[in-house]
C-alpha cells in the first residue's frame, strides 16, 4: 500500500528532475533590445554545429557550439547584422556552416541533386510501370491457322470429340 503512495511523489520529484536539467541547458542570453534577442536565436537556430553536423548551433550540446553561440552573442551585442555575422562564421568554417548554402557555381549541385534525382526514379517508375502493364496484358490472341493446326492435332482429325465406340 505504501509503494502505491509513493508512487504519484516519485512521479513528480522525477518530472521535477528532468525539466530543472532541461532548463539548465538553456543558456539564458541578455541583449539590451528585443531585435539583438530575436535575431540571436533566428542566428543560432539558423547555422549548423560543426561537430554534430544534423543539428543546428541551438539544439547541439557539443562545446564548439556553446562557443559559437557565445561567438555570436558577442557579435549581436557589438552591434553587428546578420550578414556580418554569417559572412564571419562562413571565411572562418566555410559554407558548411550554413544549412541554406547560396546558389553559386559550385553549389548548383546541391540544390539541383534531389531534383534530378526525382526526374530519374520518375521516369524509372513510368518504365517499370510500362514493362509490367505489357505483362499483365496477357499474350496476343492466337493465329486462327495455327488454332486450327492445334485442334486438327489435339482431335486427331475427327469431328466428333466424345468418340462413339468407347475406345479412349
Amino acid at each position: 500500500m505504501r509503494t502505491l503512495a509513493a508512487r504519484p511523489v516519485l512521479l513528480a520529484a522525477a518530472l521535477a528532475w528532468t525539466a530543472a536539467a532541461g532548463a539548465a541547458a538553456i543558456e539564458p542570453r541578455e541583449f539590451s533590445t528585443p531585435e539583438q534577442d530575436a535575431l540571436y536565436h533566428e542566428l543560432i537556430g539558423e547555422l549548423r554545429c560543426l561537430v554534430c553536423q544534423n543539428q543546428n548551433l541551438a539544439e547541439s550540446d557539443a562545446p564548439l557550439a556553446k562557443d559559437l553561440r557565445d561567438e555570436i552573442a558577442k557579435m549581436v551585442r557589438e552591434g553587428r547584422g546578420r550578414e556580418e555575422v554569417i559572412d564571419f562564421l562562413v571565411a572562418r568554417y566555410g559554407d558548411f556552416v550554413r544549412y541554406r548554402p547560396p546558389l553559386r557555381r559550385d553549389t548548383w549541385l546541391l540544390w539541383a541533386g534531389p531534383f534530378v534525382l526525382l526526374a530519374a526514379g520518375l521516369a524509372a517508375l513510368v518504365l517499370v510501370l510500362r514493362r509490367r502493364q505489357a505483362a499483365v496484358s496477357g499474350p496476343a490472341p492466337p493465329d486462327p491457322e495455327a488454332l486450327a493446326r492445334a485442334r486438327a492435332l489435339l482431335g486427331g482429325g475427327r469431328s466428333d470429340a466424345g468418340g462413339g465406340d468407347g475406345a479412349p
